[in-house]
């Protein structure tokens, strides 16, 4: 928990990236109910504090107050999905790219630990448990980025997708199996590009840029086709 006696702006911050992390693991999902006492009881530290995280929270989109129920995690907007997936896959294609000269032999192999896990959940599809990890694969490779305000970027991009990438591997059907697919591709451009002394991270970038914009597009084309039937 939070140290009671530490400044409380630093409460504050800390209390932030505790509810954000929360939000962004889907522990707290759309539509939550933030409640100032529990949360300040969880945390052991006094309401102030939390309730400046939550007005932080309010500021990035994060939560929305409604009328006789207070503080809430926001519900996500689906039109919101295409500028932020947009913007995460640049994100992480750049991190990744930088990534490059430092991704080690364990790294790689950690990545394909987590595909053969995704790779897993398929036959008994578990969303919320496939998104995780398909967190945490894509983390593999670019967590070495030596470019911490990309990271912290990337960090709060994803926050965004809160419960829509559930949605999304839930009702796009193939999606998830496709996605595994394509991180073996991911795996093996990036284990060539670093090994070759003229391996170039643009066309890493290129390849993990491609990767969200199919899952992108894959959203876009199973919307379009709902809405003209």
């Amino acid at each position: 928990m939070i140290d009671s006696g530490a400044p409380e702006t630093s409460k504050a911050q800390r209390a932030y990236t505790w509810l954000a992390g929360k939000i962004a693991d889907g522990s707290y999902p759309p539509g939550y109910r933030l409640v100032l006492a529990a949360l300040a009881n969880e945390l052991e530290i006094s309401v102030a504090p939390v309730r400046e995280a939550i007005r932080m929270l309010e500021a990035e989109g994060l939560v929305r107050y409604a009328k006789n129920v207070g503080a809430q995690v926001a519900m996500p907007d689906p039109a919101e999905y295409v500028d932020v997936m947009q913007t995460l896959g640049a994100l992480e294609g750049i991190a990744t790219g930088l990534a490059l000269p430092l991704i080690t032999d364990d790294d790689l192999d950690h990545a394909r630990e987590l595909n053969a896990a995704l790779q897993r959940t398929l036959d008994d599809f578990d969303p919320p448990e496939f998104t995780r990890l398909n967190l945490q694969f894509h983390e593999a490779l670019f967590h070495r980025c030596p470019n911490r305000h990309l990271l912290d970027l990337i960090r709060r991009t994803r926050t965004r997708l809160a419960g829509l990438r559930d949605s999304t591997f839930s009702f796009v059907p193939g999606r998830a199996r496709r996605s595994v697919a394509e991180h073996e591709k991911l795996i093996t451009a990036i284990s060539a590009a670093r090994d070759d002394p003229k391996g170039s991270s643009a066309a890493v970038e290129a390849a993990v840029r491609e990767h969200r914009d199919a899952t992108l597009r894959a959203f876009l084309d199973h919307s379009n086709g709902k809405a003209a039937r």
